[in-house]
């Protein structure tokens, strides 16, 4: 009878060793919470047999919607705002997922551009970063201000249109002592000081904010050297700019930027007409179906416009595209030359002959 009960109490310090061992191994496996390891787990299993309906989109659309993500949501309630807006197809899967996933905790307010076709996956590994709530924008060196707002009606992130931006790019958005220093006629177009360059905006941006942003970059990147020093030449910023709009849509390779704008400034000096293509494109206004159409001879006296140098003297009445710096620093620092025409070389390579005499530019000719 003693052995017997000897034996039952090694047999139970033996269970209660091993069930000591068990629970330290599970509070181990949990993270000290079995209760939640074993819920987690649960919900694991059941997606486990739902991987089909978690990576298949709520819908065919490709168009992103913007979700507002507030302060303080929960995984419940963002999954609510997801299938108001269509872009998921059930709540429950949605919040069990980024249980499972250990994503509730990295859910992330801000405003995000969510699609239909994207999956919950997808979407949930898109909320826990708020950098996600950005708009990014290029503006091409080049480029007329309507181009840039063709380019934000492309942009779906943007909560306005190029007609909102078109309207507001004046003179009227910026800071007038700049407007007053650069030249620009009161009144007029920001043409050539929306500076070109990769953007990264906050999804709240309007188009005056938009104006303001390119406007203030054209202040940063050009800063007040170029102003002084043209001054000093007897030009404004704002004909410093004209000129590097022409050079821009003429070079196609930046380290001919200060030989055409030698070009053009010496036809400035002379008082003979500028002559330049880009002032012909620039007059036929998209009336051809592009902004920067091929011209022809006759184009050159049958554009009437006053950005026609063929047909104006001097300066046409302000700039044409939005130029690099490149172009604006070869515009307010041309090599010093006294060539008066260029022409295109005829071995492919977008380069330029450049000639004093016009017998000299015919000599050219390919």
């Amino acid at each position: 009878m003693l052995r017997l009960a000897k034996t039952i109490l090694f047999l139970g310090f033996i269970a209660l060793f091993f069930g000591v061992v068990a629970i330290g191994f599970l509070l181990i496996l949990s993270g000290g919470d079995p209760v939640d390891f074993a819920r987690t787990a649960y919900l694991n299993y059941t997606l486990s047999g739902r991987l089909e309906e978690l990576n298949t989109p709520a819908g065919t659309d490709p168009t992103e919607r913007i979700v507002e993500i507030a302060l303080g949501s929960s995984p419940a309630g963002i999954a609510q705002q997801l299938i108001d807006e269509g872009l998921i197809l059930d709540t429950d899967l949605f919040v069990t997922y980024v249980r499972v996933e250990g994503l509730d905790r990295e859910l992330e307010a801000g405003t995000y551009f969510i699609s239909q076709t994207m999956t919950i996956p997808e979407i949930a590994v898109m909320l826990t970063d708020s950098r996600n709530s950005s708009i990014a924008f290029r503006v091409a060196e080049g480029w007329r201000i309507e181009q840039i707002a063709e380019a934000i009606d492309q942009n779906p992130r943007f909560g306005f249109t190029g007609q909102d931006f078109l309207l507001v790019a004046r003179t009227d958005t910026v800071d007038e002592t700049l407007v007053a220093q650069y030249g620009i006629p009161v009144g007029s177009s920001l043409e050539g000081f929306m500076y070109p360059d990769t953007y990264v905006f906050a999804p709240s941006i309007t188009a005056t904010g938009l104006v303001q942003s390119l406007f203030t970059a054209f202040q940063e990147a050009v800063g007040e050297q170029i102003r002084l020093d043209a001054q000093v030449d007897g030009y404004t910023m704002h004909d410093i700019v004209t000129i590097a709009s022409i050079v821009e849509r003429e070079a196609v390779w930046d380290d001919e930027n200060v030989m055409i704008a030698s070009v053009y400034r010496n036809r400035l000096e002379i008082g003979m007409n500028m002559e330049a293509d880009p002032t012909v494109q620039y007059g036929i206004n998209g009336t051809r179906g592009e902004w920067w159409v091929n011209i022809t001879v006759a184009d050159y006296r049958g554009v009437n416009s006053p950005y026609n140098t063929y047909l104006i003297n001097g300066l046409p009445p302000g700039p044409i595209a939005n130029p690099s710096l490149s172009a604006i620093r070869g515009a307010a620092y041309p090599a010093q030359t006294d060539f008066i025409f260029f022409r295109a070389k005829c071995d492919g390579s977008n380069y330029h002959n450049f000639a004093v005499t016009f017998d000299e530019h015919l000599a050219n000719g390919c």
